[in-house]
């Protein structure tokens, strides 16, 4: 008996400019630490590739480097030589090739440039470990003032060094064109350059990055500016956001909301809504961290600046974030660890939401041994039943 099928809105397909994603899931950036000077490894192949089956609409990378000293951390992915364009490739190939976007997270670190992988610690690496790992690095920011005791005094950037970093960001966006990606994502969040720029706290300058609000999101809209100018005019832009910093007195809401309407002024097209990172006072962030802690800030962004948002944090049950976007929360739900503890949580989410579907959100070189196993699953666990009675 075939059991009528229910509709979702999370598996309501989405189209921004150009790129039509098939569902609202998208696979979160998660730093994997498993890079060589920058190269793609068999590591991210598979890593995302799993992703890719499970049934995501888009895959993003983790923190991709704009330069070899702006690293999370030594063994993270680049995109700051033209040489890493054919292993980014691979991972677009593989994506379309199996019914999936793909998506690279440009960033650069700033001031938190360089810390160790979270199961090492997770620290920030003491200037001679650095020096040992015979790796180009500086940490810069807007102003000399460390990220927290744990990590060394950055070199406040001069403007002609921030009109650098614009640059290398849009040569990265233009080599992750060549490399077949659909989506960018700056990475504005987590106390990490831009983020740092945007903190009253950490920016302290008197120029024309420093100061008021306007000053202080110069940059952010710089560089979202000018990469939208090479970003190809089909190809969706996202940003990423620290909404609240968590800091005392830090960033917060009100300017998120203004900060996501120059970005949409400027061609942004999505906003995803995290928070916290600034500094080791938001290891406490006073946001507490229930079940979707964070689809407030998506929503209020996407009621009030009419952009579209991408919710992250905590979301782990289908059914939440069938909620999220049934009720106009977000337009898209990031799931990161979930993902690492299911690849094929979004498959398994739609055939939960939309009963009778089957295994049709599978793809066919696993969906079709699923499907023909399901009459005699069904079969022989109606017998158990009956037989337990």
């Amino acid at each position: 008996m075939t059991l009528e099928r229910q509709s979702s809105h999370l598996f309501q397909p989405l189209t921004i400019r150009g790129r039509t994603f098939k569902n609202r899931v998208t696979i979160s950036p998660m730093c994997q630490h498993a890079g060589s000077d920058g190269y793609v490894t068999d590591w991210h192949v598979v890593h995302y590739g799993k992703f890719v089956l499970g049934g995501a609409a888009l895959v993003l990378t983790e923190s991709t480097a704009v330069a070899s000293d702006s690293r999370v951390g030594v063994d993270d992915l680049g995109i700051w030589s033209d040489d890493h364009i054919p292993g980014l490739k691979r991972l677009a190939d593989f994506a379309h090739d199996n019914g999936a976007l793909m998506g690279v997270q440009l960033a650069h670190s700033g001031r938190k440039a360089f810390s160790q992988p979270l199961w090492h610690g997770g620290q920030a690496m003491r200037p001679e470990e650095i020096d040992a790992a015979d790796v180009p690095w500086r940490r810069v920011g807007p102003s000399a003032i460390p990220a927290s005791t744990e990590w060394s005094t950055p070199e406040a950037l001069t403007a002609e060094e921030i009109a650098r970093i614009v640059e290398q960001h849009v040569d990265a966006a233009r080599r992750a064109d060549a490399a077949g990606m659909d989506v960018v994502e700056l990475h504005y969040g987590h106390g990490y350059l831009v983020a740092s720029f945007l903190s009253p706290l950490a920016n302290q300058r008197e120029d024309q990055y420093g100061g008021s609000l306007d000053n202080r999101m110069r940059i952010a809209v710089e560089i979202a500016e000018a990469v939208r100018a090479v970003w190809p005019e089909e190809k969706p832009l996202f940003a990423r956001l620290s909404c609240v910093d968590g800091a005392e007195g830090g960033w917060g809401m009100d300017e998120t909301v203004v900060l996501a309407e120059r970005l949409k002024a400027v061609g942004g097209d999505v906003i995803d809504c995290s928070s916290g990172g600034l500094s080791e006072e938001t290891r406490r962030s006073n946001v507490p961290r229930g079940f979707g802690f964070q689809v407030p800030f998506s929503e209020r962004v996407r009621r009030e600046v009419d952009v579209k948002t991408q919710a992250v944090g905590l979301i782990v049950e289908p059914q939440q974030a069938e909620d999220i976007i049934a009720n106009g929360r977000a337009d898209l739900v990031a799931i990161g660890r979930a993902a690492l503890e299911n690849p094929y949580w979004p498959a398994l989410a739609q055939r939960e939401l939309e009963s009778g579907l089957s295994f049709e959100g599978w793809h066919e070189r696993h969906g079709a041994w699923l499907e023909k196993r399901e009459p005699v699953l069904r079969k022989l666990k109606a017998e158990r039943d009956a037989s337990a009675d």
